[in-house]
């Protein structure tokens, strides 16, 4: 790995910690002698797209709150991320407006009494449509890849649901999984 690659943990954004600080991203890549930081594209209620209402539980063509952001690595766009939350959840909240939470989603989330048991991940290569190309600056031919998360409370209700796209080229998901 060269020192412009990344290796993306999904663990640490799972759990509200109290350790936790208040922007993950830019703790993690400071961590690593990076600069992490974000940029808060939309937020608000949006129809769910067929994905995000199967994923969440809720029927095509509802609305659902969403929070769209660019992550950024050493001022570079390096993520797009989009999370829904169902809209009994997340109308008249934080999570449908454009300013950071203190102490991010998750955090919030527990503080509202929605607090996440099991997460499912699915990760897939694709090549990026021409938004996606042009927000993340990669070239013609250069895939990216697509981490849909699905978080489920103590009731195995949808919660939350993140769509990231990030260029393939230089990432590795690592994944730590604690058995018994």
């Amino acid at each position: 790995m060269s020192s412009r690659d990344w290796v993306s943990i999904s663990m640490p954004y799972a759990a509200p910690g109290d350790e936790a600080p208040g922007d993950m991203w830019a703790a993690e890549a400071a961590a690593k002698g990076r600069r992490g930081s974000q940029r808060i594209v939309h937020a608000g209620e949006v129809t769910a797209p067929a994905e995000v209402a199967e994923l969440l539980g809720v029927p095509a063509g509802e609305p659902v709150v969403v929070r769209r952001r660019i992550m950024y690595l050493d001022d570079r766009p390096c993520e797009l991320t989009d999370t829904y939350y169902p809209v009994d959840i997340a109308r008249g909240t934080g999570l449908a407006g454009t300013s950071k939470i203190p102490g991010g989603a998750v955090k919030l989330l527990a503080r509202m009494g929605h607090t996440g048991a099991r997460i499912r991940e699915d990760v897939q290569a694709r090549m990026p449509d021409e938004e996606e190309r042009k927000a993340l600056g990669t070239g013609p031919g250069e895939p990216v890849l697509r981490l849909t998360r699905l978080t489920l409370d103590h009731a195995d209700r949808p919660i939350q649901a993140d769509m990231m796209t990030m260029p393939a080229a230089g990432r590795r998901l690592r994944y730590e999984i604690r058995i018994g």
